[in-house]
């Protein structure tokens, strides 16, 4: 999620469904899932959320990536690598022609 919202804000739904079309489906979650997660990262205030009325009456919460959020994002992305590039090691996943 947090890697999804340093892109660019966005509401819930959209959120999920674009984590499941980018993960060709591996990473899908329900809503029972996704608004709990972000109600949690929101409460550690690592993505902050706002209404935004839309022209069809309707309202839409959209979550962006705090500073914080993206420190910690940062931190994580830094730790997969590593935890990746020990795994490439050792043979148990090929190493990525991207550079993980």
């Amino acid at each position: 999620m947090l890697q999804l919202l340093k892109r660019r804000e966005m509401y819930g739904y959209e959120l999920a469904e674009t984590l499941s079309r980018r993960t060709s489906g591996v990473l899908a979650m329900g809503q029972s899932t996704l608004y709990p997660l972000l109600y949690s990262l929101e409460a550690k205030r690592l993505v902050e959320s706002r209404w935004v009325e839309m022209p069809s009456g309707r309202r839409r919460r959209y979550y962006r990536l705090t500073e914080r959020g993206a420190a910690l994002l940062d931190r994580r992305r830094t730790e997969w690598r590593e935890l990746f590039e020990a795994m490439a090691g050792i043979g148990v996943v090929s190493p990525s022609p991207r550079g993980a």
